[in-house]
């Protein structure tokens, strides 16, 4: 096992978000680090319990400037980030329904990029908590300005807005 393995994708710092002088906030990050996570659950095929025992031993909880940069992501709620991961691979049967309803037809859940599909399963199951469905849409969007430069982040607020709109219709 490696200290930081090639399939999980880069990010910096979840936008707006001081790394000097202001702690990063630990249950964002823990959200980065959980798509990170996600991302080389499907990658490399290992399963959540092997990835989260991996980024628990090697990734999480250092702090310092540029960290994520490199291969680590500082400050990180461990528990939210356990939950995401296995909770999002345990359910992802039900969360890929759920994301392939609000998705276009021409644009199946296959073939989105997949550091965004493991952004909108770990948004997803966290839909599914008891966390309030408005921090859930702005905290992945900070995420997905992390990850992304283009019109994802734009996608991501409107599936996920529409998701948690059908979750309180019933």
């Amino acid at each position: 096992m490696t200290d930081a393995p090639e399939t999980t994708p880069p990010a910096s710092a979840p936008a707006g978000k001081k790394q000097n002088g202001n702690a990063v906030r630990s249950r964002t990050t823990a959200r980065v680090a959980a798509v990170q996570a996600l991302f080389q659950c499907e990658q490399a095929g290992e399963t959540a319990e092997t990835v989260v025992s991996q980024f628990t031993r090697h990734r999480l909880g250092n702090s310092g400037i540029d960290l994520f940069e490199n291969g680590q992501v500082p400050d990180a709620d461990f528990k939210l980030f356990g939950l995401i991961v296995r909770g999002a691979t345990l359910d992802q049967d039900r969360i890929d329904t759920e994301l392939a309803g609000v998705l276009p037809e021409n644009w199946p859940l296959p073939r989105l990029d997949p550091v965004l599909r493991a952004l909108l399963r770990a948004a997803c199951f966290e839909l599914s908590t008891d966390t309030p469905p408005r921090v859930v849409i702005n905290e992945y969007l900070d995420v997905a300005h992390s990850f992304f430069f283009g019109d994802e982040p734009k996608m991501v607020n409107g599936l996920l807005d529409t998701l948690a709109q059908r979750k309180a219709n019933g």
